[in-house]
């Protein structure tokens, strides 16, 4: 019980004016809309969670690897629905066990003084092979998903391949992960919103993927800074 306090105490310790009543306007958002909106009770848990793990990640708090695999079980049944199932193989196969992975390798790189994960930032013969092997994943995996008869197949590749990509490079903490986050979250936007267009009724994930695009431009900034101040201050 004592860990457990000390863990709790250390995941609300250090939070900013500004995040705090981002991540409250944030979840407030999606709950009230997806609410008027007659969202399924699925799909409000699955969003909720969604937004606080995202956030906690920005914030570097271990946490949101706990909402994260609430999130990755929920999403993986709504996209199964919606016939994406690039989303569905993601969230099963790859970030369940991510989650695991990621909650113990930033375990052993959480500060002891802000009582987030430390961050760091990637060399550019790394961003080369990062972009070049990502291009090739995504040409391949969307011929897999055309012949499966999976919905916008080529779109689906790039944010499965590219959700794989960010997660590493989430789970080894490096800041150039919000890039792809963005690259991610604005074409998720895309495919929701058709879906939803289309007759499907997630609303919530819809919502869901929009604060998804503007948590990953705040954290982007976030992380630039204090990756850059770590590597000032070695």
């Amino acid at each position: 019980m004592e860990k457990i306090a000390a863990f709790i105490k250390d995941e609300l310790s250090g939070w900013k004016l500004w995040e705090i009543l981002w991540i409250t306007t944030a979840t407030m958002t999606i709950l009230s809309l997806s609410i008027y909106l007659n969202e399924s009770l699925i799909g409000i848990i699955m969003a909720i969670s969604g937004v606080i793990c995202v956030v906690l990640t920005g914030k570097g708090k271990l946490s949101s690897y706990v909402f994260g695999m609430v999130n990755t079980l929920l999403y993986a049944y709504i996209a199964y629905g919606a016939k994406y199932y690039g989303d569905v193989m993601l969230n099963l196969l790859y970030y369940a066990p991510m989650n695991v992975v990621g909650w113990v390798m930033w375990n052993k790189h959480m500060s002891v003084e802000t009582k987030e994960v430390e961050k760091k930032r990637m060399k550019n013969s790394e961003i080369i092979v990062v972009f070049l092997g990502s291009a090739l994943g995504i040409f391949l995996y969307g011929l897999i998903l055309k012949k499966i008869g999976g919905s916008l197949p080529f779109v689906d590749a790039l944010t499965t391949v590219l959700s794989i990509v960010a997660q590493i490079l989430c789970v080894k903490r490096y800041m150039e992960q919000w890039v792809l986050w963005i690259i991610i979250d604005v074409v998720s936007v895309y495919m929701w919103a058709m879906a939803f267009v289309n007759g499907g009724e997630s609303v919530a994930t819809l919502i869901m993927w929009g604060i998804y695009m503007l948590n990953a431009i705040f954290m982007f900034v976030k992380w630039y800074r204090e990756s850059r101040r770590s590597e000032i201050n070695v």
